[in-house]
Parts: C-alpha cells; structure tokens; sequence
C-alpha cells in the first residue's frame, strides 16, 4: 500500500476492483465493439457511490472532498485495461464545475442526477478549427433577453453520445478577448442541438466521442453556468485537477504495462528458457519498472499537493507531460518484447498502445505543457 492511501481507501479500491470484475471486465469486448458504454452501467456505477465523490450531501452526493477516491477510479480502471469507461470526464473533470460554480437552483437541478449515473455530463470545448488555442473558439451564445442563441459547432467530445448535459464553451462577446467566453448547459432536447458521429478513434473504442453542433439553440439565462464572461477564467482554474488525473491514469497504465511485460516474459520461452533469462530483455523490463515507479512518486507526490490545495499549474503541468509521455514509451517497448504476438489485438499490450496514444494529446498536448514549464522558468 502506498504512503498516500489509507486502510479505507484500500477497502474501497477492493470494493472498485470487484466493480471492474462483475460489471465492467464481462463485458468490455462487446463494448469495444459498440463503440459506446451502456447506460446502465453509469446507473450500476451510481448505486455504488462511484461517481461525483465531491459532491455535497444536500444535494444527494457523498459529500467526499477527497481525490483520492477519484484516483483510486482511474488506477483501478487502468489496471483493469478497462479505458471505454467515461466516468473520469463526469466525475473529475465536469461535475466539479457544477459544484464549483453553478447556483443553487442549478445544483439542485443537476447535481443528484450527476451523482447516481443518470445524467451524463460532457463538455464541449475543441472545435474543427480550434483545439489548444480556445481563443479560436467559434462558437457564439448572442444575447436575446432571457436566453441565448447558441450557434456553432464542436469535436473529439467524450461522452458525446451519451451526454444529457454539455457544457459548451462559447463566445459572449467577440470583442473582449479572453473575457469573451462563457460557459453555457446546454441539455438534451433543447431545438438545434444535434449529435453527429460516434467519432471512429485508433484507441478507446468503447468510449463515446462525438461531434455536437447548435443551430439556433435557445438556451435560458437559467443555464449560465457562473458569470458571463468568466469562462476562460473557470476553464484555467479547473486545469491542475483535469491534468493530474490524466497523469495518474497515464501512471497506473505504466504500471499496467510493466505487468503485462513481467508475466509475458516469465512465461514466453525462446531457445529453451523464458525470453526474461535473456540479459536484454531483463534489462529492459527493469528499467521500465525503476521509470514506473519513479513516475508514481511523482504523481503522488503531486496529489498530496492537490490535497492540501498547493498543486501549482506548472507541476500540473510536468506530472501530465511526463506520466504520458512514459505511458507511450513504455507501451511501445512493450509491444516489442511480446514480438509478434504483441501487434495481435487479442493480446493486452496491443489494446495498450492503441489506447495510450491519446494520452499525450488530450487535456493540453505534451507542447502546451513545455510551453507552461518553460514560461516558469523564465524562459
């Protein structure tokens, strides 16, 4: 067990384990196949407590203000191979919008729905134009009054199909430059919203990513989410919490990937012994292991800091670049200690490499990240 978890948290990571293992692991082929998560596995997952840890008790959540419970998720959903669930986007990185920002109207209006797996949440930031860049947003909310006029289209939105509420990033006000955006709810059913392709990925299969588009969507003032004009300013301040967890998830992948590698060359045989007696792969695999774990304490190092409210943007930023970065090393030595059999999808590490390679382009690319570093450095 490491340092940062107690004997609770390891009592709930077994309960989060035998989740994966009667719910999740079953069925996750077919999943893949799909292209989408059954919704009722979002309704199984709130039954358990799984989902929105932080959201408070009067409005029928955990009330749990403790990340590591999220990351405790991740890592088990990593160790399972398990990448198709949308549950990190909901609960890490949408919700705690809603429980930041949104009034109590609002809250009580979303939030319990959030909390049992019965509304999904996504939200809609990149565009075909603009990804890294939010200032090429295109997307425009015009004031009517007491509602907006939402037009504009956007891409690569996990939960997308499955979605119910989007938070959708969008222009208030063309001229004020980043004072220009808000973040509007838009919600299933609303007139002019419409949900293209299940977006076909290299990786990721059984993870809905849609393309959404609004034409002429009304939506009240009563779905502002915060104030207008602030969004850029909630999106900056969310940042740390949404690439720490893609660093743990890329972390526990490592670790996911150095025991795939382990139990393959204990059991792989070539010339007459296991390719691990071999001095090269044994070297290799020990290297992955001292880099995977070097990685871990890192991130959870990182953690600590996001617990005690002190995890700056620029260490945010190195976890990601760095956890990620290794997930697409690793994965790829990997792949090459299986052979031939490691570019057969039937085998773990294949499904690995294909899925790990979005790590270090979602949430800020890798070169975002150097960017943010090599800013704080004076640079």
């Amino acid at each position: 067990m490491r340092d940062i978890f107690t004997a609770e948290h390891e009592d709930f990571r077994k309960s989060v384990r035998s989740f994966m293992e009667k719910e999740v692991i079953p069925f996750h082929d077919q999943w893949e196949k799909d292209g989408i998560v059954p919704r009722e596995v979002w309704t199984k997952a709130g039954e358990l407590g799984l989902l929105c840890f932080d959201v408070p008790e009067e409005y029928d959540g955990p009330g749990v203000d403790d990340f590591r419970y999220n990351v405790i998720i991740s890592e088990e959903q990593a160790r399972a191979g398990a990448n198709g669930l949308g549950f990190s986007v909901h609960s890490d990185i949408i919700v705690p919008y809603l429980s930041a920002i949104a009034n109590d109207e609002q809250k009580k209006r979303w939030l319990p729905g959030c909390v049992t797996g019965e509304t999904i949440t996504a939200i809609a930031m990149t565009e075909p134009g603009a990804g890294s860049d939010l200032q090429g947003v295109r997307t425009t909310a015009v004031d009517k009054g007491d509602h907006y006029v939402v037009n504009g289209s956007k891409t690569f939105i996990s939960n997308g199909i499955n979605a119910d509420l989007v938070i959708v990033v969008a222009k208030t006000n063309p001229e004020a430059g980043h004072l220009g955006f808000s973040l509007l709810v838009v919600e299933e059913g609303m007139e002019g919203f419409e949900r293209g392709r299940n977006l076909d990925k290299i990786g990721l299969h059984a993870q809905d990513t849609a393309e959404l588009s609004f034409t002429d969507v009304v939506v009240p003032k009563s779905n502002l989410l915060g104030e207008e004009g602030q969004g850029f300013i909630y999106l900056m301040q969310n940042l740390p919490q949404e690439r720490l967890i893609i660093a743990a998830q890329a972390a526990a992948a490592c670790n996911y990937i150095v025991d795939l590698c382990l139990d393959y060359a204990k059991t792989r045989e070539a010339f007459g012994k296991p390719i691990g007696k071999f001095q090269n792969t044994r070297f290799t695999i020990a290297e992955m292991a001292t880099e995977a774990k070097i990685t871990q304490v890192f991130v959870d190092d990182c953690l600590k800091k996001h617990l005690a409210g002190e995890l700056s943007s620029v260490d945010a930023s190195m976890a990601k670049y760095w956890a990620t970065e290794l997930q697409n090393k690793l994965v790829n030595q990997g792949v090459q200690i299986h052979g031939g059999y490691g570019y057969m999808m039937e085998y773990p590490i294949a499904k690995a490499y294909l899925d790990s390679r979005i790590s270090t382009i979602y949430g800020g690319t890798t070169e975002i990240q150097k960017e943010i570093i090599g800013r704080s450095l004076g640079l």
